[in-house]
């Protein structure tokens, strides 16, 4: 399909008949892990971080609300943690209910977070957030023909540039 550049974002130049995805919460967060797994994949093989960062549409300064200065990107952390347990609250008691698990069931998952600094704060972005702040509006039903702010960059079933 033929795009068209609006406010600097890349929109279809069509009546917005394609489908989009709307899934149920637990597919959307799988979808995430998803486009998150790939998104660090990339960015770990990826000669030119930089460029990966710029390609993907990384803020490299986020501004901060009441006219603070904005947070400048000054790094880019991944963590690789591993979920051996679970704990949640029991029912009319102050203790938790503590679930270790089996080895086999012990899993592992890397995260990426995008620290942002200023003078007077330090904030962690997690890529979870950053993805889907970026392509959750998809999902959520909100007015596909708002070409102000959004990035309708992504991609469409069935759909090739």
């Amino acid at each position: 399909m033929p795009h068209d550049i609006v406010n600097g974002h890349i929109g279809h130049n069509h009546d917005h008949d394609h489908l989009h995805s709307h899934l149920p919460p637990e597919d959307e967060a799988a979808e995430l892990q998803v486009l998150a797994a790939q998104f660090i994949d990339g960015f770990v093989a990826a000669k030119d971080k930089m460029a990966y960062l710029r390609l993907a549409g990384v803020p490299l300064e986020r501004p901060q609300p009441g006219g603070a200065a904005a947070t400048k990107l000054v790094d880019v952390q991944l963590t690789t943690e591993w979920q051996v347990g679970t704990a949640s609250p029991s029912f009319g008691s102050r203790e938790l209910s503590y679930l270790p698990y089996p080895g086999e069931m012990v899993t592992e998952r890397t995260n990426l977070g995008f620290v942002y600094v200023s003078l007077e704060t330090k904030e962690v972005v997690d890529l979870r957030a950053f993805l889907h702040a970026r392509h959750g509006h998809e999902q959520h039903g909100h007015d596909h023909h708002d070409h102000h702010g959004h990035d309708h960059g992504h991609h469409h079933d069935g759909h090739r540039a």
